[in-house]
């Protein structure tokens, strides 16, 4: 397994404490003793009953979802580096014991990977990362285009330069992460950045699904070499500027084209 993998072994999860058993209920007769018997049962068995208020969730549940955040995050970096190769299958267990932790969470994150469409699932052997090819990137960048240019014409002509203005250190981000060239720091300022611009248009569904074309449109291509990998994050990230400075003047043919290029230049 690639050692680039973060290890996120120091988030263990705490035991369960142990609930005390309710008191006995003295035994009744007839259709009463029946019911009190059945209330009885069900106490021992952790069920609520009528007369009990619902108890709030365990501490655990909380943590184990941090814990599968984290490991999906993790995989999401690992699937963005490449360190998850195309085409390669991997065990939920074999993983799991790379990160330190057990294998549920990670088949957990796994599965949505599988829905986002990173990875597919291989009967009774784990998972294999999806091949992508140029098509499937230009099919990506159709999509995003079709999804927010429209809406980036629209900011264009409604939203004060001001607030563009307010995005500049999120570019500035961007350019500082292609410059140090690890293209997970810039996906995730990426990210970041298109998702702060989107925000300005007050849909949270459309941040949502956007924010799903965009990480697809950032895993790796199979075969592309990665001494390209930072003249792209270069390039890309300088169109942030550019395209701030299209919104603000309200150049809406510079907008289109700049967003235009801007999905399909990923290659």
């Amino acid at each position: 397994m690639n050692q680039g993998l973060h290890d996120v072994s120091g988030t263990g999860l705490p035991w369960h404490a142990a609930q005390p058993l309710p008191p006995r209920v003295p035994a009744q007769s007839g259709a009463a003793g029946v019911r009190e018997r059945a209330a009885g049962t069900s106490a021992v068995r952790g069920e609520h009953t009528h007369s009990e208020p619902p108890l709030p969730r365990p501490r655990a549940v909380v943590q184990r979802a941090s814990v599968r955040g984290q490991i999906l995050d993790a995989l999401r970096t690992a699937l963005t580096t490449g360190e998850l190769c195309p085409g390669e299958v991997y065990s939920a267990p074999v993983l799991g014991e790379r990160f330190g932790v057990s294998a549920t969470p990670v088949r957990e994150a796994m599965q949505q990977l599988a829905l986002e469409g990173a990875v597919e699932v291989v009967p009774n052997r784990g998972f294999r990362v999806v091949r992508r090819g140029a098509r499937e990137l230009a099919e990506l960048a159709e999509v995003r285009a079709l999804l927010e240019v429209p809406v980036l014409l629209r900011l264009a002509g409604t939203v004060a330069a001001a607030r563009f203005a307010e995005l500049r250190p999120l570019a500035e981000d961007t350019a500082r992460a292609a410059a140090s060239g690890c293209p997970a720091r810039y996906a995730e300022a990426d990210r970041a950045f298109h998702r702060a611009l989107l925000a300005l248009a007050g849909n949270e569904q459309l941040l949502r699904i956007a924010e799903d074309l965009h990480r697809r449109a950032q895993w790796p291509l199979v075969g592309t070499p990665p001494r390209q990998h930072r003249a792209v994050l270069l390039r890309d990230a300088a169109q942030h500027t550019a395209l701030l400075d299209a919104l603000a003047s309200g150049d809406l043919d510079a907008v289109g084209e700049l967003v235009a290029e801007h999905f399909a230049q990923r290659d």
